[in-house]
């Protein structure tokens, strides 16, 4: 497993999240729960979506986010 950098500002880190080659086309990418809240917080993160107007669903320790302002469907 990859060290993630303790030094890292967390507004560069959610810069690196949101111009991967997935995010920049529109795509999806995931994040551990954990690593955001130790990185940038809940309430940083929640921020940068709600900015990008993308949307996040987290499941079982990770997060999912939607790099785009399509609507999400939940299918059984």
């Amino acid at each position: 497993m990859q060290e993630l950098p303790t030094d890292l500002a967390p507004e560069d880190w959610l810069d690196q999240i949101f111009s991967s080659k997935s995010a920049l086309g529109g795509g999806v990418v995931r994040r551990k729960v954990r690593d955001v809240e130790r990185l940038v917080g809940r309430s940083l993160f929640r921020e940068e979506l709600r900015k990008r107007g993308y949307r996040a669903v987290e499941n079982n320790g990770t997060f999912v986010i939607f790099c785009n302002r399509a609507p999400i469907r939940v299918l059984e």
